[in-house]
This record gives C-alpha cells, structure tokens and sequence, in this order.
C-alpha cells in the first residue's frame, strides 16, 4: 500500500473495520470502494462518481436510496419515542400494528410474528422456535433441519449451518450436528442429459425423500428454503419443484419454511416468493425488503399450532426465553410499517410486473453471448451464468468473472458476482425504470464484450 493510500477513507477503514466477505489481506492492499451518498437507483462515492446499484446494496434497497416518505417516518419516529422494547409485558403501539399488516399479506395462514434485526437473527431464531415446538408437543428427537447446497440463510452458529455455502463453513467449525443439506435445484448445471425440468424436479424431491428415510422422519423437523436462492446465484427452481417437495414434507411431518429475506415484498412481482412458486410455509424469515433496509428489521412469521404449542410450553416453564432488546425496535418498525403503505399506494408490485418485461428481455438477451452459458431470472431478480463451454458447462477461471464485475464497477454498475455457480447477479431497486434497466444492461454487455476479447486473446477458454 503506498503512503498516499494509507490517508485515504477507504484505507483507514480497512485499518480499523473488519468488512464481511472480503478477502481482509487484500483489503489492506487495494482499499474498499467509498460510498458516499444515494439517490434513485444510484449511489455516489467520495469523489462523487455515480453508480447504478444494480443489487440494491445487499438485494434490499428496494426504494433506492433517498425516498422522502420512508426517511420522514424514521424521523418523526425518532422524535416521538427513539426506543422502548417488548420485552416481558410491554409493547408499543406501532409493533402490533405492523404485525396485524404482514400477517394480512401472508402467502398462508398465520398467527403471528416475531421481530428480529436481521434475517440471520430470524433464521436462528426459527431453529430454536422448532426445536420448543417439538419438546413442547412431546417430540424431542424431531430436531434435525434440511436446506439446500449453495442455499444462503444467514451467518450465525445456527443459521450459517443451514447455508450450504462450503466457504461459509471453512474454519468455523460449521455445520453444527443436525444440520443436513440436500440437491441445489438448478436445472441448468445438474439436470442429467434428457431429463426435462418436471422430472428434474421430480428427482430430488425423491433424493429428498430419501434422505429424510436415512436420517429417520422421527429425527427430522423442517425444511428451509428461498424461494429463489440469492446467494446461490439467483437459481430458480424447476418447474414443479415446490410442489413436489411439500407432498414429501407433508407425508413425513416435516416443517415447511421459507426464506424470504430476499425475495419478499416484491421482488419476484408477488409480495412474497412464496406467492410466486405456490409455497404454504409453517414458518417464514423475512428481511431486507421489509424496511427497504433503511432501517435493521427482520422477523418470522409462524403458524398458529406453532404458536399455541409455544403458548402452552411458556405456560408450564413460566417464561418464553427468547428475546431481543431491539426487537421491534419502533423507529425500524415505523420505517417498516411506512414501506408495506408504500407498496400498496404505489402498486409497486403493477410497476414491478411492468419493468419486469424489459427486465428479463434484456437479462435473456445475452444467453448467445459467446461467454454465457444460461441466463434466468424472475421478477427483478436474475443471473447471467458464465461458462467455458456450454455443453460441458465447464466454468472459466474465477478472473473472467471478476472482470466482467471490475469493469462493470469502473464504468458505473454495481452488480453481484458469485463463485459457487460462476454468476453474475442483478436485483436494482424495484422503483428502477426502463430507461435505467436498459442502461444497466448496456453496460453490462459493453463489459462482456470485452472481457470476451480478453478471453480469446489470452486463452482464457482452454481447459
């Protein structure tokens, strides 16, 4: 790092500030990216340069960042009472009131809700919700949970063993026992020669059936998954997939829960995923969108024989020992409660649709380009896979993809880039128009094109 580096903004942060994900020796040589300010779908560094945020931050800006209506609600919040808990026997008003607002939006019927700041608070929170159910309905052996490889379902001991993330496990002495993962459903990469989508879908509900067999359905609890897989690489599931694995759930007694934290309030053009794909969870996480993540809330919402499993459990222990002293926090409540109005006054779900089209016409426009291998997508989320070889699908080495991302970032895109399946990820501000989406794209593909040439001139494609 050069002398002039050391005085720069990102170089003293990377001296005091541990930055999740990144390489940290690497950060100490080439300084974090300084953003500085948001309007829109853009957001600005410390020099002032623009960038479309083509992820929403981390998949959750979905109200870009400078919206009035959301940044007064946090305000007149603040003014009016800055915290108080509910905790024993207290509450506050606006925390009942949000959650009377989401059960009305669930995709099942739920019974209630409980706050938590981030959606892997809320992940950890349901496993130990499903392990007190099944101790309080006289099952103590009906612990074991299932999630997905390459599923991402936050970074706690608990909800870090549910992702199947191997990185994510590395040196953290991860996954915890009881913690089991099954097929990740991309149809693309793991669909076996002639199989169709349905009898891929097929297939691992069987594997799933089948593992569930081997491990005793006595001994197994829930099944968690996103309805799209974020992290994963923003995989779709396959035709018929969800059906197909709630009949094994529903024939072993297994806990259906689903991930929303990404794909909830709108992101694949229903309010939740679980609308989308026809999912009826027991238990379902939410976050990020929740608040357009201008503030930190999450929650889960569960089910009523959950609930009153819970009710009695408390009733003959004396006390339900789960708590967070900003859970429900009233200015992050306010803000949340302030986004679900939006959504509705603004049909942001109708514009959602609309912008989709270009979206994905644009998104699917480059499944020819000679570094692609697939592309997929639903709502405004999406993928644009890459590949050496499109019949073998052989993956480039990890620089083609980082530079596809670098240059995105030097010519004013943010964008996500994921090892496990070798994508590149979208998921802009749901407010985002078509003239932005196609300018997105735009540079996008200038991008891939020259990465392209790159490729070819150094033979980067060889195996």
């Amino acid at each position: 790092m050069t002398t002039a580096n050391k005085n720069s903004t990102g170089a003293r942060a990377a001296a005091s500030l541990i930055h999740g994900y990144g390489n940290l020796a690497a950060l100490e040589e080439a300084p974090p990216l300084v953003i500085a300010s948001g309007k829109g779908v853009r957001v600005f560094d410390e020099d002032g340069k623009s960038y479309i945020e083509g992820i929403a931050g981390m998949w959750c800006a979905s109200f870009g960042f400078s919206e009035e209506a959301i940044i007064e609600a946090a305000i007149k919040q603040l003014r009016k009472m800055p915290y108080y808990h509910t905790l024993f026997d207290k509450t506050t008003t606006q925390a009942g009131e949000l959650a009377e607002k989401l059960k009305a939006l669930a995709p099942a019927p739920m019974s209630h809700v409980y706050f938590t700041n981030s959606g892997s608070e809320a992940n950890d929170t349901i496993v130990k919700l499903v392990r007190y159910y099944n101790n309080a309905i006289g099952r103590p052996k009906k612990k074991k949970f299932i999630a997905r490889h390459l599923g991402f379902h936050g970074l706690t001991l608990a909800s870090a063993s549910l992702t199947g993330v191997p990185v994510m496990h590395t040196d953290f002495d991860l996954p915890l026992p009881g913690f089991l993962h099954t097929a990740l459903p991309h149809y693309w990469r793991e669909g076996r020669p002639g199989e169709s989508e349905e009898q891929f879908a097929t297939r691992l509900a069987d594997e799933l059936e089948q593992l569930i067999l081997r491990e005793d359905p006595d001994t197994v609890a829930a099944f968690i998954a996103e309805p799209v897989m974020g992290a994963g690489g923003a995989v779709t599931p396959p035709r018929t997939y969800f059906d197909k694995v709630q009949a094994v759930l529903r024939k072993y007694d297994v806990l259906m829960v689903a991930d929303e934290v990404i794909c909830g309030f709108g992101r694949t053009g229903n309010m939740f995923g679980s609308h989308t794909y026809g999912i009826k969870p027991d238990l379902m996480s939410m976050a990020k969108g929740i608040a357009s993540a201008y503030q930190p809330i999450a929650g889960v919402m569960i089910s009523e024989k959950i609930y009153k499993a819970m009710v009695e459990q408390s009733r003959k222990i004396g006390m339900f020992a789960q708590a967070f002293t900003t859970s429900a926090h009233p200015v992050a409540v306010a803000v949340a409660s302030k986004v679900v109005d939006l959504m509705a006054e603004r049909d942001i779900l109708g514009h959602v649709r609309k912008v989709s089209k270009t979206f994905l016409e644009r998104l699917n426009g480059f499944a020819a380009h000679p570094l692609v291998g697939t592309t997929r997508g639903v709502g405004l989320i999406g993928a644009v896979e890459l590949a050496a070889d499109k019949t073998t699908k052989r993956k480039f080495p990890p620089i083609v993809k980082e530079a596809v991302r670098t240059l995105c970032q030097e010519r004013g895109l943010i964008i996500r880039a994921t090892g496990a399946t070798d994508s590149l990820c979208f998921s802009p501000p749901l407010i985002i128009n078509e003239a932005e989406i196609n300018e997105m794209f735009d540079i996008f593909g200038k991008a891939l094109d020259d990465v392209a040439a790159r490729v070819e001139r150094e033979g980067l494609r060889a195996a």
